[in-house]
């Protein structure tokens, strides 16, 4: 049930798109990431922003090539999607999050 504290909570009000992680969303995920690689150049967007365009594509359907302007361009952010894909990063995400919502709900 909605009460106006549950809406406070999960209200998208803000952000930049709806698919975009809150910060308290990113706080969960964000010790799953996996780190840079040490050696190379350094990344020009951070790892929230490239999964925040992931989410914008995969939540709306959208072609890799109709990415907007302000988020990672569609050659960073697929091959981030394809590298984490490949590793089982979206997986192990899941993973967490559904042993999280059955330990919060009292189920082994």
């Amino acid at each position: 049930m909605w009460t106006p504290t549950t809406r406070r909570q999960h209200s998208r009000a803000g952000l930049r798109y709806e698919t975009d992680l809150t910060d308290a969303e990113w706080a969960v995920i964000a010790p799953l990431m996996p780190e840079p690689a040490p050696c190379g150049r350094p990344p020009v967007w951070t790892t929230r922003e490239v999964l925040n365009a992931i989410f914008y594509v995969l939540r709306g359907g959208i072609a890799w090539r109709l990415i907007p302007k302000d988020l990672p361009p569609r050659s960073t952010t697929f091959g981030y999607f394809a590298r984490w894909r490949d590793d089982g990063l979206f997986g192990r995400i899941n993973h967490t999050l559904v042993m999280a919502d059955r330990e919060r709900a009292g189920r082994a």
